[in-house]
């Protein structure tokens, strides 16, 4: 892993312009951003949160911070997070924790989802509506955007992805993203693509469902348990002789999911159908199961520690670009702790928590 310290955020973190006039300034503008994501990272949830944090530092970790004897108050915190712009701060913190993340040998593989946070509103009363993209394999947060309440996630596909190399590169996602221009897209780029197949294709979705399963050995299982139950998933592929209707799909996909609950007799059996453009020559049943599946978990890996760890959906930031920004700082809390080693966030969150000063350790 390349070496991180405080100062590589701060260097990553100068490209963010400051929304202030400069007259009346007290405190620097990248320090208050610098505040805002370690305090995050030791599992601070709102703006006076990040404030409280600020007061208990050390000498020395407000001097790596670039903090004077006086730390920001939650109103100073408050007005500039606000007024950030949202998008160059993802993408700042994106290239910082891609240049932080060890090289990986073999096919990368992104998750795309999205999620509306209850808890925060845009200045219209509206929610918002995040989509992110994760790394499945390191789990880190690759980057995110929000989503025009005017529109939908399928405008912000392209725009997401074009802030990364997705060459070779499998991208999964859920059916709404089974679009003919996303496959081109994904085509143009020179990635390729593992997309759930359901209702709003209906051509292409009774096709799939046509194809005769039971005749198609299953090229893959595997079971897990916990949770309470064991959840047995079956892959099937095959490639259709007249073709997919779908751009550059060549393979079929069909996927049961078994669960069988410990403490009832009663088993839940659900069927999907996806398709991909790799094809028997450049990939097996493992790695296409494992990417589905792994598309499957980031609601635990990503959505779940957002709403719980950090308590999401109940957050009060809901003014300016506040609700953004605090998500980005949560993506990179999640993001770093996960690059060293933590398995538990909220654990990780404490630790930092209990000794501030152990954010210099986590980020060096």
């Amino acid at each position: 892993m390349a070496a991180l310290s405080p100062q590589g955020l701060l260097a990553a973190l100068s490209v963010v312009a400051d929304p202030r006039r400069s007259r009346g300034v007290r405190h620097r503008f990248i320090s208050i951003l610098a505040l805002g994501a370690c305090a995050v990272l030791s599992g601070a949830k709102s703006f006076i949160a990040i404030a409280e944090w600020a007061m208990d530092l050390s000498p020395l970790l407000r001097a790596k911070l670039g903090i004077g004897r006086v730390p920001p108050c939650e109103s100073t915190i408050r007005r500039v997070l606000q007024r950030v712009d949202p998008d160059v701060l993802d993408e700042a913190v994106s290239a910082w924790l891609a240049s932080c993340s060890p090289a990986k040998s073999g096919r990368s593989v992104f998750a795309l989802d999205g999620k509306t946070s209850r808890g925060a509103r845009c200045l219209d009363g509206r929610a918002v509506h995040l989509f992110a993209a994760i790394n499945q394999v390191s789990g880190v947060v690759l980057g995110q955007c929000a989503v025009d309440l005017k529109t939908n996630e399928i405008n912000a596909f392209g725009p997401l992805l074009d802030r990364f190399d997705i060459t070779n590169t499998i991208i999964t996602a859920d059916a709404l993203h089974t679009q003919r221009a996303h496959a081109e897209y994904l085509f143009r780029r020179g990635a390729h693509y593992i997309l759930i197949v359901k209702g709003n294709q209906p051509s292409l979705h009774r096709q799939l469902r046509s194809v005769p399963w039971k005749q198609v050995p299953a090229a893959d299982t595997t079971s897990n348990k916990g949770h309470g139950r064991v959840e047995t998933r079956t892959v099937k592929l095959v490639q259709i002789p007249a073709g997919i209707a779908f751009p550059h799909a060549a393979l079929a996909i069909q996927i049961i999911r078994t669960r069988r609950p410990s403490a009832r007799k009663r088993v839940s059996r659900e069927t999907v159908y996806a398709v991909t453009d790799l094809t028997y020559d450049n990939t097996t049943a493992a790695e296409l199961a494992d990417a589905i599946r792994g598309h499957w978990t980031i609601e635990n890996r990503l959505h779940w520690i957002r709403d719980v760890t950090f308590a999401k959906d109940h957050s009060q930031v809901r003014t300016g670009h506040g609700p953004q920004v605090m998500a980005t700082f949560r993506n990179l809390a999640v993001s770093l702790h996960r690059l060293h080693g933590a398995t538990n966030i909220a654990a990780a969150c404490r630790r930092i928590s209990r000794d501030p000063d152990r954010v210099l350790s986590l980020v060096r």
